[in-house]
């Protein structure tokens, strides 16, 4: 090969070499304008609301059952009122008649003369002691029958009719559609890239289209932390816990415990 020839193959190879450089470059560029998205897994959580009565009682009526939807408002469970209503009927005769005798020593009071001014402040205790006991009657009464604090859906319920409930004991719990979301663990190599309100799209077994929700929250402190050393290799095993809500027509086709895959969307 002669000296021209030699020239010419060292144009060409830098010419290569200029043209890898090149591509090269773009896919960097490429590469750091469209990064990968963040693919973890996860599962769904419920936070149940648990529905009880103050007072103690026999279950008398329950009027729902587990998978009953339910509004809020609707009855739920009744307890047996018989001692409270016992209790209401003595407690609305005795205020009747401490009113009258309040009005009759009112009336009493006005005459000149009349020496009744210390039967009139004491009516008007007994009345109003009468009141404050009414009002105590009244709350055990209809404390006994307790109505869904806010729409949602019967996770459980927790006795039968006839069973005795404890005081604070929860008979029904139930599970709102605000309250179901996702929790998953993102890798602490990963943790940065993602924020809260960032899209999220959720996919479930069975399920061809995933469920779109949003991040909300992300845990302060890692799980599984390592006690001691922070080594490249111990990081790469620490994640963090971030929780995904979703809107309510969404979030009542998720079921609590069920295994999901997440990916963030950047």
């Amino acid at each position: 090969m002669d000296m021209k020839e030699l020239a010419m193959a060292a144009r060409c190879r830098k010419g290569f070499l200029r043209m890898g450089g090149v591509l090269i470059l773009l896919g960097l560029v490429v590469g750091c304008g469209h990064p990968e998205h963040v693919r973890v897994q996860g599962y769904v959580e419920g936070e149940f609301v648990y529905v009880s009565s103050q007072l103690a009682g026999p279950l008398q009526t329950l009027n729902v059952y587990r998978g009953t939807e339910v509004k809020a408002g609707d009855p739920l469970f009744t307890l047996d009122r018989t001692v409270e209503k016992a209790a209401l009927d003595q407690a609305q005769a005795s205020l009747t008649f401490s009113e009258k005798d309040f009005e009759r020593q009112e009336t009493l009071s006005l005459t000149p003369g009349s020496a009744a001014v210390r039967d009139l402040q004491l009516a008007r205790s007994t009345r109003d002691k009468d009141r404050q006991r009414l009002a105590q009657a009244e709350w055990n009464f209809e404390n006994k029958d307790q109505t869904a604090p806010q729409s949602g859906l019967v996770f459980d319920t927790l006795y039968r009719e006839g069973e005795w409930v404890d005081a604070g004991h929860p008979v029904v719990v139930l599970l709102p559609p605000a309250d179901i979301e996702v929790r998953a663990f993102v890798p602490e190599t990963q943790i940065g890239t993602i924020h809260p309100g960032d899209p999220a799209r959720v996919s479930v077994d069975g399920v061809n289209e995933p469920f779109q929700g949003t991040l909300r929250y992300i845990f302060p402190q890692a799980e599984y932390t390592p006690p001691v050393i922070y080594s490249e290799e111990s990081r790469s095993k620490l994640v963090y816990m971030v929780e995904i809500d979703f809107p309510p027509e969404t979030a009542v086709k998720l079921h609590p415990g069920q295994p999901v895959d997440v990916e963030f969307g950047r």
